[in-house]
């Protein structure tokens, strides 16, 4: 299948021009980068997004110089969106429980990460790569990841499931199908930096991903389908980061 059109419109990042050409995207995930286009909003979700606990209206605005009647109304914007969960803060403090804000799980990935978790993902990767891990190996990590993110979605096809999983993971993808074939071009690389230093293991774990949860979408556990991921192109591929499935 050709990838050029795909191509195009992840270089274009234009969602209007995706709808046009009936390139898969999401109307609720316009809205959320709508709504982090206003500064403060933004400003507010960097905060959440690079701590690694949830945090009070009050720390919010603590942090960035603004009062807190101007924060609480973004806070409950990005909630309302999607982008931003609440739970009350369980510390047993007097008075009524604050409000403590954290980043969705289901939010598209922006690179703004805790600062642990780079770097717990590269010592992972130095191990990976000093013991020698085989293909295979990795493969199979990457399969067992992908069997579980499937347990997440029902209904509908393989194709349409996995592009849902594949935006919550944060690889914007793009995908245009034709008959039982659906191209997939990914905008983003989670572990871009990563996958640049060592792609034999990183672009083999995204491809075990994608081939567990399609093994699984066919188990005799949850029959939904007869889908197969049929081609997989990682950063050394003359096409790469593209894949290829059939429902």
């Amino acid at each position: 299948m050709d990838y050029n059109g795909v191509g195009r419109v992840i270089s274009a990042r234009g969602l209007a021009t995706a709808h046009t050409l009936g390139i898969v995207t999401s109307d609720s995930r316009l809205d959320l980068f709508k709504t982090l286009g206003d500064n403060t909003r933004y400003a507010i979700y960097l905060e959440l997004a690079r701590s690694a606990t949830p945090l009070s209206t009050a720390e919010i605005a603590d942090t960035t110089g603004l009062h807190m009647n101007t924060v609480r109304p973004h806070l409950e914007r990005m909630r309302d969106v999607g982008l931003l969960e609440v739970r009350p803060d369980s510390s047993g403090s007097v008075g009524r429980p604050q409000k403590l804000y954290f980043v969705a799980e289901d939010a598209p990935s922006l690179g703004l990460e805790p600062p642990l978790m780079p770097m717990l993902a590269q010592m992972l990767l130095s191990v990976a790569v000093d013991s020698g891990a085989q293909t295979e190996t990795v493969l199979a990590a990457g399969r067992q990841a992908g069997t579980k993110l499937s347990h997440q979605h029902s209904g509908g096809c393989c194709s349409e499931a996995m592009m849902s999983a594949l935006v919550r993971l944060g690889f914007d993808p793009a995908s245009a199908t034709e008959d039982d074939r659906t191209a997939v071009a990914f905008g983003n690389c989670p572990f871009a930096e990563l996958a640049e230093s060592e792609p034999q293991v990183i672009c083999a774990l995204h491809q075990g991903v994608m081939e567990g949860f399609a093994a699984e979408w066919n188990s005799d556990s949850t029959p939904k389908g007869t889908a197969e991921l049929v081609e997989f192109n990682g950063l050394g591929s003359r096409t790469p980061c593209t894949a290829e499935l059939v429902d």
